[in-house]
């Protein structure tokens, strides 16, 4: 599974146009190898139709989901007359593609492993004579907390699943956040020019060599 984010950067709205024929181009590129597109993400261009960006979810087999971020990877040049301003001279329109891992944690997250250990602290008689506190790991991440809030240890177990569930969640918005930023900063480091990959027309045909 691999994250593509397709980009105008701050282009005008004839990139963002190029963004929304990259986006049915690489579903038709998608299907043809077997891989899932799916947005998470959109962003809106300057004219109705069009994106500023968008980012994508591919899913399916390793190799081909590889491949096709490989080949939308990088700068790509879309050659067209303006179909907004028809006096402009200008016919090359640039637009970038990046991918990146998700979020690595999810709060739909696997396996949890519980562990019964003697409570700490104070707390009277009750502590460290019985092992009815509770730790709970994140599996997958190692991520851990001990709850010995309850007598009971059933109750600390329930309290250290909850808790360790929200934990795993604001990991979650800080990992998504940090990945965020990073596509944030993708927008203002693009190249323009170099492009790997070059399409031509309002039918967005690629250019071969």
């Amino acid at each position: 599974m691999i994250w593509l984010q397709i980009t105008a950067n701050t282009g005008p709205a004839e990139c963002c146009l190029a963004v929304t024929k990259a986006l049915v181009q690489l579903g038709r590129e998608a299907q043809k190898a077997g891989v899932t597109v799916s947005v998470v993400e959109q962003l809106d261009g300057p004219v109705g139709g069009t994106l500023r960006s968008v980012l994508v979810e591919l899913d399916g087999e390793a190799v081909a989901v590889g491949s096709l971020a490989g080949r939308w990877s990088g700068s790509i040049q879309w050659i067209c007359e303006s179909p907004y301003r028809k006096l402009h001279k200008r016919k090359n329109w640039f637009l970038n593609g990046a991918a990146f891992a998700p979020p690595a944690v999810s709060t739909d997250c696997g396996e949890i492993r519980y562990e019964a250990t003697r409570a700490s602290g104070p707390g009277g008689q009750h502590v460290n004579k019985t092992d009815s506190a509770i730790r709970a790991t994140h599996v997958a991440s190692g991520l851990s907390v001990k709850v010995q809030t309850e007598r009971s240890q059933h109750a600390n177990k329930r309290l250290a699943g909850q808790l360790l569930l929200s934990k795993l969640g604001e990991l979650a918005k800080s990992e998504e956040g940090k990945n965020k930023s990073e596509r944030r900063m993708h927008h203002f480091q693009a190249e323009r020019g170099n492009a790997g990959r070059v399409f031509v027309g309002m039918r967005f045909v690629e250019k071969t060599s």
